[in-house]
């Protein structure tokens, strides 16, 4: 379909999905190898065992290719009309990534761009998934979360450097009808730009290189006030996903499955807490695999998906929350579907 005029009643459905993470393990004892850390620290601060990282040489888009490829055989279809990623840690500044993963894919031609939200990027990029479908410009999106997050962390920084991991996570969307499992609810979105300070990496950007001087030690990794991000997480993905699903007609009662991005154990238990979700209707892999950024729910659903975790007719709230700052929620009814 060329047109881009909206359809009346179009949805975007959940058709496929998969993900994918580097074979190359690390584990809380290899950190504490080189950092003032240990295995029972970590745990008990973040909930995360081991988490996975890219072997040198490895760049963003080769976990996203891995990740699409397996939610488009999941979709039982090789072919999408766009293709979207989202990942705050692109193969370059420019251009973007999400052209070469298309190519890579088999899928050379069609609109393929990165969108840039950190670790709310996957929410961001459903919403954006939404719209190409909504106004005709595809009738399949693939839509990638993937970040090698390792690259831009301080090896050295014991705050950063536990948490954060690489992977990458995707869904198929297609076009459908509102009602059908699997259709995204209303998208909540938000951000404040004014504490942008407590998630950032200072230097590298047209700020820092406009300026013709060389960065401070250290502005070239990833930063967080710990603290503070801790309560803005908590408040922002629980405020979103009881907007999300007052909008989808839902009471927090019949949410079967609660899908939060794996930031950290701590945060994870407060957000469940606020919104009263019990253990049992938590999805999560942080233990195994760490904070991975916009790849964190997508791998997330995908891992569940398969193991047993996501089935069919499940009512699943999505809530993301990362720099910028940035939030958003939104929720689905698992269809029935097989994971890659």
């Amino acid at each position: 379909m060329s047109t881009t005029e909206p359809v009346e009643d179009r949805a975007a459905v959940l058709a496929g999905v998969g993900g994918w993470v580097p074979p190359h393990v690390v584990t809380n004892d290899d950190l504490s190898a080189h950092l003032d850390t240990s295995d029972e620290w970590i745990r008990t601060r973040t909930g995360i065992r081991t988490r996975h990282r890219v072997s040198p040489g490895m760049a963003t888009s080769d976990l996203a290719v891995e990740a699409g490829r397996r939610a488009l055989d999941s979709s039982g279809d090789d072919r999408a009309g766009a293709v979207v990623l989202a990942t705050t840690t692109p193969d370059r500044i420019c251009p973007a990534t999400a052209p070469d993963v298309a190519a890579r894919l088999g899928l050379a031609g069609v609109p393929a761009f990165d969108v840039s939200a950190v670790c709310t990027g996957f929410l961001y990029g459903l919403a954006t998934a939404a719209g190409l479908i909504a106004t005709g410009v595809a009738e399949r999106v693939l839509l990638i979360g993937a970040d090698a997050f390792t690259t831009i962390v301080d090896p050295t920084d014991r705050s950063t450097a536990v948490i954060f991991a690489d992977g990458a996570g995707a869904v198929v969307l297609r076009a459908g009808r509102p009602e059908e499992p699997g259709a995204l609810g209303p998208v909540v979105l938000g951000t404040d730009g004014t504490l942008s300070h407590l998630i950032r990496v200072p230097a590298g950007g047209s700020r820092q290189r406009s300026l013709a001087a060389t960065h401070a030690p250290g502005e070239q990794f990833f930063q967080m006030e710990g603290r503070d991000t801790f309560r803005h997480a908590v408040d922002r993905m629980a405020t979103a996903s009881r907007q999300a699903v007052a909008a989808a007609g839902w009471s927090m009662g019949g949410v079967d499955r609660l899908a939060a991005h794996q930031a950290n154990a701590r945060i994870l238990h407060a957000v469940a807490d606020r919104l009263g979700i019990p253990a049992e209707h938590q999805l999560s892999n942080i233990a195994e695999v760490g904070n991975t950024g916009a790849a964190s729910i997508p791998l997330l659903l995908a891992q569940s998906a398969a193991d047993g975790g996501l089935e069919a007719g499940h009512r699943t709230l999505l809530t993301a929350f990362g720099g910028g700052l940035a939030w958003g929620a939104t929720t689905l009814t698992w269809p029935k579907l097989s994971a890659g």
